[in-house]
């Protein structure tokens, strides 16, 4: 990842909360929303079938926010990603990350 930079916030209730922000100018946008579909791809392929709700049993959700400011010159890309234990283990052997608590 170039873009962006995933920090890891543990809840107590187990569920978790992996957090990621890219702002760049309008040309490097493409490859910033790029990282965030690599993440999204790789998490439909590993875990197809639970994502939802992580409250409700499911394995992980995800919200993924694009901002444009300064009449299109600057552009910010969000990415939340809430994860069971098994999901931010997998996501952080596939990509690592910051551990913040």
């Amino acid at each position: 990842m170039h873009y962006l930079s995933f920090d890891l916030i543990e809840g107590s209730d187990g569920v978790s909360t992996l957090d990621a922000m890219a702002s760049t100018s309008a040309t490097q946008h493409a490859a910033a929303m790029a990282e965030a579909q690599q993440v999204l791809d790789w998490a439909w392929q590993h875990f197809p079938h639970s994502h939802g709700p992580v409250d409700e049993g499911m394995d992980w959700d995800h919200d993924l926010q694009v901002g444009v400011e300064g009449e299109g010159r600057w552009h910010t890309v969000t990415l939340t990603l809430t994860g069971s234990p098994r999901f931010v283990e997998a996501f952080l052997a596939a990509f690592g990350g910051d551990e913040h608590d």
